[in-house]
């Protein structure tokens, strides 16, 4: 897992209203503790994969920073589902390696709630490998010919972005493979299941719930 770097106000908006927590680093280029904060990014992102790990310049985003309360780099803001949950005001490498820690022991934690947050995410939910428009294996990709013939509106969870939710769906739902497709927060199986409904004329009844 790499430093994510924000380019566009919208990425940022995005990131910290995902269900993972996010570690964001405002930096400027020329402060030498920004770069020392961005080494042990690196290092951290490699054993903490449930923590987005950001690195946003101050100084080309200052309403962010203004928003955000930013007074000097580095300072490191901690979010996640949209809200401030923590801080660091400078270089202090212990408390952020401590922080991330307690952190990743807090999403392991609710890894079930955010489970099931996901799940409801849509009233049609499909976990699967890769996205809607690419998907990254022959299973994923004849569900989403069969689903988007139906019409019936859906979204999707990329597995291969989250180690813990792939791993943790497939106990949470007692199913061991993927895709797997939701309606209303009841799993309704993967693509041998949808054929089934397909041949039997019920696919459409049973998406629309």
């Amino acid at each position: 897992m790499s430093i994510i770097n924000i380019s566009k106000e919208e990425e940022f908006n995005n990131i910290i209203k995902d269900i993972k927590p996010s570690c964001i680093l405002f930096s400027a280029d020329w402060a030498e503790q920004c770069h020392q904060i961005l080494e042990v990014f690196s290092e951290l992102s490699t054993k903490h994969k449930g923590i987005n790990f950001v690195n946003i310049v101050a100084e080309d985003f200052s309403n962010i920073a203004l928003k955000n309360q930013i007074e000097a780099v580095p300072t490191v803001l901690f979010f996640q589902n949209g809200k401030t949950i923590d801080r660091i005001d400078g270089l202090d490498v212990h408390t952020l390696i401590v922080k991330c820690k307690n952190l990743v022991g807090e999403s392991k934690e609710s890894l079930e709630d955010r489970l099931k947050n996901l799940i409801n995410r849509a009233k049609v939910m499909v976990f699967m490998k890769g996205a809607k428009d690419a998907p990254r294996c022959g299973f994923s990709k004849q569900l989403m010919t069969i689903l988007n013939d139906t019409g019936v509106a859906f979204e999707t969870f990329d597995i291969l972005s989250d180690e813990d939710v792939r791993q943790g769906l497939k106990i949470y739902s007692d199913w061991p493979t993927y895709p797997q497709v939701y309606v209303k927060g009841e799993l309704i199986g993967g693509l041998d299941i949808v054929k089934e409904l397909v041949s039997s004329g019920e696919l459409l009844t049973t998406l629309q719930g």
